[in-house]
């Protein structure tokens, strides 16, 4: 009967058969990392039931801050109350251009023209955004749920994001997003709900909802 080989022993052989599996994955990796080669502004969505949508965007503008970048933001339907994020990004200055354009959710003005204005104001200033060559990242938030009301004209919409200036990030917010704009975009992530707070009774609370 042989015997086992001695703790450190074993240890060794394991380490250096993680060390020779990782070689090949860092090799494997390092081959596709060096045949990505395009650098573009990228249409991003971010969709989905689930919570962190706005969260993850203006995670992605905390990042592109971080990077030196200049960061608009433009909210289509929040707009009823203040929230935090828009109390820390503040603290950026110039480097941020926050626009709250929305009057609150459909069902709170119960106002078609009402609502299809204010999504047509922030859309403009969408435009004005775009032509900005200082702006690098640009969120609009909750741009799904006015599509998804019809108080946009969709084909117009995909077609000005689509036909944005070549170095431009666009990071689109809300649930429910339409076919043509998931098609048009370059990445496209959906929020799965495996569980929610709220439907344990808990209300929306300063710092995790607003």
């Amino acid at each position: 009967m042989t015997d086992p080989a001695p703790p450190a022993a074993a240890e060794a052989a394991e380490a250096a058969r993680h060390r020779a599996k990782m070689a090949k994955r860092k090799a494997v990796q390092d081959r596709e990392v060096a045949g990505k080669t395009v650098e573009k502004g990228l249409l991003i969505v971010h969709t989905g039931p689930g919570k962190g949508k706005s969260t993850a965007a203006f995670g992605l503008a905390l990042r592109m801050l971080g990077r030196g970048g200049r960061v608009g933001v433009v909210q289509f339907i929040k707009g009823a109350w203040q929230t935090g994020e828009a109390e820390a990004f503040s603290a950026f200055g110039d480097k941020v251009v926050w626009h709250t354009m929305g009057e609150g959710f459909t069902w709170e003005t119960q106002d078609l023209v009402r609502d299809r204005a204010a999504a047509a104001r922030a859309f403009e200033r969408v435009r004005e955004l775009m032509a900005d060559d200082s702006i690098d990242l640009l969120v609009l938030d909750e741009l799904n749920i006015a599509l998804r009301y019809d108080y946009l004209d969709l084909a117009d919409v995909v077609a000005t994001l689509t036909n944005r200036r070549p170095g431009l990030h666009v990071v689109v917010t809300g649930r429910n997003a339409k076919p043509e704009l998931v098609a048009a975009a370059d990445l496209v992530t959906e929020m799965g709900l495996v569980k929610h707070h709220f439907a344990a009774g808990v209300k929306a609370q300063a710092g995790i909802e607003f």
